[in-house]
């Protein structure tokens, strides 16, 4: 049997579990502050006069509002002078006073009123002529809006909200170095709960209720694969049950104060075959060859290839066919799970420090199997620094 695998319980692991005593500090206003004035610096460069961040991840970041987008808009105007201004429905008054984290001007509507015509009067009292709009913002707000504003000029806001976010202040980085700990360990004890027969809904069961024990609101996502089932990226339909030489694939991740954890680990279930080992060892030289090549001023798309390479040089591939690696190799992680900038042929921003990414290049064998190891890191000044340990052998895949 594969060393950490198996031999315990999930009452056992559970019970040893305590809230994590290594807490990162919240994100102070101050913080919040400059992030403000950036975006104000990078709309300047841009010729907008003021940028609308709607609810979700970025508003968060922006304004400390940690609420999902609904049917209700609730945004944030921000122009490149004057404080910020907040559109929000009345009853939820209290809830956004408590949660706001920077000064802002409060706009509210009824239920029965348009906010799309209170955000028209907010352009108006600001001048403002060209608007950049935040591109996550759903198409019926931005089309409301450009009806309701119909001399404003709406632009892309990308640039003036992923020139802030992909760049992770040291505070960020403390806050998701800590979630990945936390789902790394999550990950060592429910390889201790594996036994013949068990199903995939016991494993995660067991993975949000660890995740709950250490301190954080649950599991944000959770896949657990055996066998065929790791052939396919995210897994298959129906339930899943363990067997001696299966593959095992669990990947999940938990989020602190919003910034997300996004770890996978793969490892065999009893004794690995010849082909599983092989491919095992050649995923993980994959992985540190794109590490390798993570260092300012690199394209993102120059460590997808460094991985490929690998790959390739091993007779799987090339590209995208299977055998082989059928997506990208990293994604862009902080508040949204996935977010610019992505590690694929494509795309050609150059890596700067405070840029974080998913490590994750992972090999399927069509109908048979798949092995994804997944590890995060960061760009430094002289390269790049691993978040977590990377798994260091199929034998002992925790150490």
């Amino acid at each position: 049997m594969t060393k950490g695998i198996g031999g315990s319980t999930a009452a056992a692991e559970l019970q040893a579990l305590v809230p994590w005593s290594d807490v990162a500090p919240a994100i102070a206003t101050s913080e919040r502050e400059g992030r403000l004035e950036k975006a104000r610096r990078l709309l300047a460069n841009s010729g907008a006069d003021a940028l609308l961040i709607g609810a979700g991840a970025s508003l968060r970041y922006f304004a400390g509002v940690p609420w999902g987008a609904s049917e209700r808009l609730v945004a944030m105007l921000l122009p490149r002078t004057g404080k910020p201004i907040i559109i929000c429905p009345r009853f939820e008054l209290g809830t956004l006073e408590a949660d706001l984290a920077v000064e802002a001007d409060i706009r509210l509507w009824e239920e029965d009123e348009s906010p799309s015509a209170l955000l028209a009067d907010a352009l108006r009292d600001r001048q403002v002529a060209t608007l950049a709009v935040d591109p996550a913002m759903a198409f019926l707000f931005v089309d409301r809006i450009r009806k309701a504003a119909h001399s404003v000029e709406l632009v892309d806001g990308s640039g003036a909200i992923d020139g802030c976010r992909m760049l992770k202040s040291p505070a960020e980085l403390a806050l998701m170095a800590q979630a990945k700990a936390m789902t790394l360990e999550v990950q060592r004890r429910a390889a201790l709960i594996l036994r013949e027969g068990i199903t995939a809904t016991e494993v995660r069961r067991f993975i949000d209720e660890a995740h709950r024990a250490l301190g954080a609101s649950g599991s944000s996502f959770c896949i657990v694969q055996f066998g065929r089932s790791t052939a396919f990226p995210h897994g298959l339909p129906g339930e899943s049950y363990l067997h001696e030489g299966d593959v095992v694939l669990i990947d999940t991740g938990c989020t602190i104060e919003g910034y997300n954890s996004d770890i996978t680990r793969t490892y065999v279930f009893g004794e690995a075959s010849d082909e599983q080992r092989s491919m095992w060892t050649l995923e993980q030289e994959a992985q540190q060859a794109a590490f390798d090549a993570a260092r300012p001023g690199v394209p993102c798309e120059e460590v997808d290839a460094a991985a490929r390479a690998v790959l390739e040089r091993a007779g799987l591939g090339p590209d995208y066919k299977l055998p082989g690696l059928p997506h990208r190799t990293g994604h862009g992680i902080g508040l949204s799970i996935h977010e610019p900038c992505y590690l694929v042929r494509g795309d050609l921003t150059p890596l700067a420090p405070g840029m974080c990414f998913s490590n994750e290049p992972m090999i399927v064998v069509p109908d048979r199997f798949g092995i994804r190891l997944e590890d995060h890191f960061h760009v430094t000044e002289d390269g790049a620094a691993w978040f977590t340990r990377p798994s260091p052998s199929i034998d002992a895949p925790f150490g």
